[in-house]
């Protein structure tokens, strides 16, 4: 499924972007991102590969994404080209959890430990940062389900967004998963200090 959005396209400076080069973009804008994969946003639009390896190639020659071992990292000018207009995904946010961590633990190990990897159903997407936050980002194997962990100080917040088919029960397994990996990490190591559910969820696990 390839989500497509109404441009304006005096908004941007370059008029050669075609609407396709837009939607990545636009999703790079919505999602604030840092960093992705390949395979990631590939799920995350629903088009193929041959299709986003052109667009990306275009990207890059325009200096907007870099190629890395790892993936793509998006470079300052981005900002540059970013449609002002939200991405145009049919999109609904779902809270999981929030916890809190030991500040002994800096985000950049959590980083390194959680980026990349793979949980169940969930494949690595990319993340963000800002001055407050780091977001690490995830999506399904079949790109209906987004989850994101937040880590902002001490704090962990877990978030699901559904895409496509509106499956809160893959949301719940999908963000289930990667719970239950940050809590094996952090359970040796006794810096997992409280976990609370929102809503009426039931919790499967404890952060002890």
């Amino acid at each position: 499924m390839m989500f497509v959005m109404d441009v304006n396209w005096q908004e941007f400076p370059d008029s050669s972007f075609s609407e396709r080069d837009l939607s990545v973009l636009n999703l790079i804008g919505e999602e604030d991102l840092a960093s992705f994969t390949f395979d990631g946003l590939k799920r995350r639009l629903g088009v193929h590969s041959e299709t986003l390896s052109r667009i990306l190639c275009r990207l890059e020659d325009q200096g907007l994404v870099k190629k890395q071992s790892e993936g793509y990292r998006v470079t300052a000018r981005v900002k540059e080209f970013v449609p002002l207009y939200p991405y145009s995904a049919d999109e609904q946010r779902v809270p999981i959890m929030q916890t809190l961590l030991s500040p002994e633990v800096p985000v950049q190990q959590v980083i390194s430990d959680l980026s990349g990897r793979w949980f169940g159903v969930l494949r690595w997407l990319g993340y963000s940062e800002s001055r407050e936050d780091v977001t690490l980002k995830w999506i399904t194997e079949d790109g209906g389900v987004q989850v994101n962990a937040v880590f902002s100080d001490n704090h962990l917040s877990i978030e699901a967004k559904l895409l496509h088919e509106k499956n809160l029960n893959l949301a719940l397994k999908a963000s289930y998963q990667l719970v239950g990996y940050i809590a094996k990490f952090y359970s040796g190591r006794g810096r997992a200090r409280h976990m609370a559910y929102f809503g009426n969820l039931k919790p499967y696990l404890m952060f002890t």
